[in-house]
């Protein structure tokens, strides 16, 4: 049914019986299971969502959508319509709203919902609105045939091999990330030949896996070394980089031997890595690969 409403066509009337014996038998109890049964509209919005995440809350019949907006335009900026949806976009600029790429892939925006300027700060403040008054968001991204907008990173996030490729590293994380052993990633290769990654995986289930698989370990560093657990890890990024082009796939990869926690000054606020505290810290590490 989610393909069908990605594609905009209609399913035949098989398929809507199906849906709907499976909704009544198995999809509702799931829904009241994780107390989202009542549920007429969701939205997210902050950081990107796997496109895998919206189709699975789709396929349990909870329309959710996907919003985009930043301080510095009073929150609102693009929305997914509702029942045309394409996981992975951020939908359609709001009413008012003007949207286009730049050449260097910036998304810039413009309309009365921009402000006027950051307080008696009037060079950061022409930084960010240009004279013909779009707003320079910093985020990458790209514009569909119908108009759908997508984020592929932040500017001050790609990567430049040292063969001159751009690389925008946050879609290939993400998307490592949906797997239930991984909580987070970096992808490692400004200036390098290759793309390099270290990973920080999800102790409970990892370990859950290695002891149903009577994999030895005592700790949470001899986890991170046992070769069952590399090799699991390896399978994992060899997933997920058969949907990118060469140059865009991993080569090697390192585990961060370590717990991390919302007091570590890796994280930022909202649990994700730091990456330029990381290329420092681990640096060592990162050359090992």
């Amino acid at each position: 049914m989610v393909k069908h409403q990605e594609q905009r066509s209609e399913p035949g009337a098989l398929l809507k019986a199906r849906y709907g014996l499976a909704r009544l038998l198995v999809l509702n109890n799931v829904r009241r299971m994780v107390g989202l049964n009542r549920v007429k509209l969701a939205l997210t919005g902050a950081a990107p969502i796997s496109p895998e995440l919206i189709r699975w809350y789709l396929a349990l019949g909870i329309p959710l959508r996907e919003g985009w907006g930043m301080t510095e335009t009073t929150g609102g900026g693009t929305v997914t319509p509702v029942g045309a949806g394409k996981p992975g976009s951020i939908g359609l600029p709001g009413p008012g709203v003007e949207l286009r790429i730049s050449e260097q892939g910036e998304i810039l925006i413009r309309g009365a919902n921009v402000f006027a300027g950051y307080l008696n700060l009037p060079e950061k403040t022409a930084e960010t609105i240009d004279t013909e008054g779009w707003l320079h968001t910093g985020d990458v991204g790209r514009v569909d045939d119908e108009g759908y907008v997508y984020i592929t990173d932040r500017m001050k996030d790609i990567i430049i091999t040292a063969g001159g490729k751009n690389v925008t590293p946050s879609e290939w994380e993400n998307q490592l990330k949906f797997s239930p052993y991984v909580t987070d990633a970096v992808i490692i290769g400004d200036k390098r030949a290759y793309l390099s990654c270290l990973v920080t995986i999800d102790e409970d289930n990892v370990a859950q896996w290695a002891q149903d698989r009577d994999v030895q370990f005592s700790d949470f560093k001899s986890l991170c070394h046992s070769p069952e657990v590399m090799a699991l890890i390896g399978e994992a990024i060899e997933s997920v980089n058969k949907s990118f082009a060469r140059v865009e796939q991993i080569k090697q990869f390192r585990l961060i031997e370590q717990r991390l926690t919302a007091e570590d000054e890796e994280l930022t606020p909202t649990m994700k890595l730091k990456r330029s505290l990381i290329s420092r810290k681990y640096g060592e590490l990162i050359e090992s690969m």
